[in-house]
């Protein structure tokens, strides 16, 4: 067994590991940690596998901005824990049920010759870049799906923002178009005073 095939089992035992915790640690906080933690675990195996550039989006988007905005929602929302409990165990079959259909199809889409071992990828000759060589896939074979993900994740950002958009009494609001309307004689006033002398 060569030092490749042993850090590829070693990231994936810590990816696995890491989103086992994600699902049944109880803490919120301490789930979202372990997120970070399987993130990079899986920055490793993208690294194994020469694809250097997704190992970085996934550490400085994921990691640097996803995950701390999920941080920051989960420890500013008072989040009811026995109520999070108590829908993991109603929900755990139907959890585990979906778990061994994704199982299943992976197995059947990748195959088994796959998952005897880890088959590093042919090495690539020195000139080749793999940003270049991703961009010109994503934006020439998978443009299409490509731009229906960038309409879809433009969905989901307007309808988050629709769902949480409410409006409450007692809050000031200001009206772009007042203040654009407004002159100068409605806000301010010219006092004509007589100068005082110091003695």
């Amino acid at each position: 067994m060569g030092i490749e095939k042993i850090i590829f089992y070693v990231f994936a035992a810590l990816s696995v590991y890491g989103a086992l915790m994600v699902i049944t640690v109880r803490n919120p906080v301490k789930a979202a940690l372990y997120l970070v933690f399987t993130f990079f675990a899986s920055a490793g195996v993208w690294i194994l596998l020469e694809a250097e550039f997704l190992a970085i989006v996934l550490v400085l988007v994921y990691v640097g901005a996803v995950m701390v905005l999920f941080l920051f929602v989960v420890m500013m929302l008072d989040i009811n824990l026995a109520q999070l409990r108590a829908g993991f165990v109603r929900y755990l079959p139907v959890g585990v049920a979906v778990a061994v259909a994704f199982a299943v199809m992976l197995i059947m889409l990748v195959g088994g010759d796959w998952f005897g071992g880890f088959a590093p990828p042919p090495p690539s000759p020195a000139e080749v870049s793999n940003t270049r060589e991703l961009g010109r896939l994503l934006y020439t074979v998978y443009v299409y799906p490509f731009e229906i993900a960038a309409v879809i994740l433009l969905v989901a950002i307007v309808a988050a923002i629709a769902l949480t958009l409410r409006r409450r009494s007692g809050v000031k609001y200001q009206t772009p178009g007042q203040q654009i309307a407004v002159r100068r004689q409605d806000r301010i006033r010219m006092i004509d005073m007589p100068s005082e002398e110091r003695k």
